[in-house]
């Protein structure tokens, strides 16, 4: 399989625009290839790391500590509001849950997932929607579906995805939206009236990039971490063609970044890359309006 992606040409952010939130090379433990970011309750940026180390980092960057450790391989995080963290991880083919109050680190999900890639809290319904990337080169089913209270799952969409990876939802629309990594493109799966999973629909194709990550802008439309090349992409809420919001020809400030979480009009970064979390200053129209909320 083979890709062509568009060279850098304009790009609506400069890339000044961006910089190292904490440069964890040399901490212990390291940031090292991070693929996951979220922000806490606490207002901290919390990350997983290749060792499955649980890691939070104060809004400036100055202070970091190491909060618990699956021993794994950590991937997607996602929060429920104050009460957990829930953390995909590759090694152990699980989902852990972190208890916020008591940080006591549990498995979640039971056997049957094979690569959870990322979760996402579907508040409405009480349940983590959990992508499943399957295999590498090989497409397969699909999302996982767990009740938040029993951790009991099961195949929610089970159709073949190519390589299903980072999850977001819009406030107000029934509708899961999907990075499938190798399409490359991003997948709106309708959601029934009863919870099920509904038709799904290509929403944008032929992206100038491999889609990992997915985060939803205040106007309804997404930014897309993309694992190659180096860049984030911006796609309008209709869907359809993609731009380039910003990206590193160097892969230094952004090196193949994975997940990308919002804190107001900041936008953090995991670089899988290297061993750092990229914060980058979007325009105060970005801002989700619903994140005072989480």
């Amino acid at each position: 399989m083979s890709f062509r992606f568009a060279t850098a040409g304009r790009t609506c952010l400069p890339l000044e625009r961006a910089r190292v939130l904490r440069d964890g090379v040399f901490d212990t433990p390291k940031i090292s290839h991070p693929e996951g970011v979220a922000v806490g309750p606490d207002g901290w940026v919390w990350c997983g790391n290749q060792d499955g180390d649980i890691l939070r980092i104060s809004p400036d960057g100055a202070r970091m500590e190491r909060v618990a450790s699956t021993g794994g391989f950590a991937l997607g995080l996602a929060f429920d509001g104050d009460r957990a963290l829930y953390v995909c991880d590759m090694r152990h083919a699980a989902v852990f849950r972190l208890d916020l109050a008591s940080r006591r680190l549990e498995r979640f999900s039971a056997p049957g997932i094979r690569i959870p890639n990322y979760p996402l809290v579907d508040h409405a319904r009480r349940r983590l929607l959990v992508s499943d990337s399957f295999a590498s080169g090989e497409p397969g089913p699909g999302i996982w579906a767990y009740d938040l209270g029993t951790g009991v799952g099961a195949l929610w969409y089970d159709r073949p995805m190519n390589f299903a990876n980072g999850l977001a939802m819009r406030p107000g629309e029934e509708a899961l939206f999907v990075c499938e990594t190798f399409a490359p493109a991003i997948t709106r799966i309708a959601i029934r009236p009863d919870g099920t999973a509904g038709e799904a629909t290509a929403f944008a194709t032929d992206l100038p990039g491999l889609p990992d990550g997915i985060a939803v802008q205040g106007d309804g439309a997404f930014v897309v971490g993309c694992y190659e090349p180096s860049r984030l992409l911006r796609i309008p809420p209709d869907g359809g063609g993609a731009e380039i919001l910003i990206e590193d020809p160097t892969a230094h400030l952004l090196c193949h970044p994975t997940n990308i979480a919002f804190d107001g009009s900041v936008l953090y970064a995991a670089n899988l890359g290297r061993w750092h979390i990229t914060r980058v200053e979007m325009d105060a129209s970005a801002a989700p309006l619903w994140e005072a909320s989480r």
